[in-house]
């Protein structure tokens, strides 16, 4: 057995991971280690051949290798060290236990950060009806095959779910030479962002049928059909509405899950709506010594989001490695009217900075006011010309109001006109 010892550890080398280790060592840990499962760096953005990531981060348009390949980059200049191919199977105190090709590995840290991403719901998360046969893929795991490994993954494709991959992979299915048939979402709006609806189906015209679902898939060595139907007020298939599409290939693009089985070995609880952990303003958890970032801790919307708010994880991860993270009162965070959920879910209030807190609303709407209260007092308010469930929401609470917080800190949303 190997064993070795670090001032921060961090599991998973994708955008999250990457730009915490980076953040890490330019606070202060010397030695930092990043513990990846796949060959090489980079998480899901090594298959994102697209463009339009780093638009914020960067202030240019980069395709996801692009992106991440930046982040790899500062890490090797930091003298990171990066353990390929090791799986984190558990987490024992101030030790994390993993595998690799060596044999079973201990490394003991100062901090933990995990940064694990999440994955994709499969057909056994939906229950579909139907036979089993060969062509039901999640969205992400055809691009996989297609930008990967330079497999056509079909030629006649339906798209159940219009999150931001299944739209993506609808206009690179084109793009091959495959017909996508239609994009087929439960709710009565978009999942993803509305720049994606523009760019990847309406410039290629491929229909959206908005509140509409697959009630049976059809086939059996090969889909040959899958039945859409629409749905009613409550989500219920009208089934003398619907309509056999004829196909060979199902994507499935209906929801990510983070990554937490790693998580929950530490004896941290989830949160039944991010399915993540519960983390304050410095992301760090209830376990003082371990910390959580991007996908793994809530599904973001752009991975420049993910960016910065892992470097707040390997920051304070680092300060907390060094004896400097100080803890003081803990202030609750609550999604109110309006709100699905808010990160982060405390806020510490001997913090000598501001916090932002990221959110989503339940509904797509026009004119919409923003606000976070404590006891009747405003804290912050923003009021924006449309909002959407598919894309985060920032209100910042300056410093100089943490102190004096008393109760529950209430994020709610009020609308003018609900579009859904």
């Amino acid at each position: 057995m190997k064993e070795y010892l670090y001032d921060v550890a961090i599991v998973g080398a994708g955008p999250a991971g990457l730009a915490a280790a980076v953040s890490a060592k330019q606070n202060g840990a010397e030695r930092v280690v990043l513990i990846e499962r796949d060959i090489r760096a980079g998480g899901i953005l090594q298959q994102c051949i697209h463009a339009g990531f780093g638009l914020q981060y960067f202030g240019e348009e980069l395709t996801g290798p692009e992106y991440a390949e930046r982040f790899a980059d500062k890490a090797k200049e930091e003298g990171i060290d990066l353990l390929t191919e090791t799986t984190a199977l558990e987490i024992r105190e101030k030790t994390l236990v993993c595998v690799n090709t060596s044999g079973v590995v201990h490394i003991n840290f100062g901090a933990l950060v995990l940064a694990m991403g999440c994955r994709e719901r499969t057909r056994a998360n939906l229950v579909i009806p139907g036979s089993r046969p060969s062509g039901v893929y999640t969205a992400g795991t055809a691009q996989k095959l297609i930008n990967i490994y330079g497999h056509k993954v079909g030629k006649e494709v339906v798209i159940l779910g219009s999150g931001d991959i299944g739209m993506i992979m609808a206009r690179r299915l084109t793009l091959e030479g495959a017909k996508v048939k239609a994009v087929v979402e439960l709710m009565p709006f978009l999942a993803g962002l509305q720049r994606n609806k523009v760019q990847c189906l309406d410039d290629f015209g491929i229909p959206l049928l908005l509140s509409h679902t697959v009630v049976n898939i059809t086939g059996v060595d090969r889909v040959e059909s899958v039945t859409v139907a629409p749905v009613d007020e409550n989500k219920r298939p009208i089934l003398d509405k619907a309509e056999v599409i004829p196909c060979d290939t199902l994507l499935l693009s209906v929801g990510l899950i983070p990554e937490n089985e790693l998580t929950l070995t530490s004896g941290l609880s989830l949160s039944g709506i991010t399915k993540g952990a519960s983390v304050n303003q410095f992301m760090q958890t209830e376990i003082p010594y371990v910390f959580a970032c991007g996908n793994v801790l809530h599904v973001n919307d752009l991975v420049d989001n993910v960016s910065r708010e892992s470097e707040k994880a390997g920051k304070y991860a680092a300060k907390y490695a060094a004896g400097e993270l100080a803890s003081g009162e803990i202030a609750e965070v609550k999604a109110g009217e309006g709100i699905r959920y808010v990160c982060p879910q405390t806020i510490d209030k001997s913090a000598d900075s501001e916090v932002d807190l990221f959110f989503r609303t339940i509904v797509p709407a026009r004119e919409t006011t923003l606000v976070a209260t404590c006891g009747g007092e405003v804290l912050a308010r923003k009021k924006l010309a449309a909002t959407t469930p598919g894309a985060m929401e920032k209100l910042t609470i300056p410093q100089d109001k943490l102190a004096g917080l008393e109760g529950e800190v209430v994020v709610s949303a009020s609308h003018k006109e609900v579009l859904a």
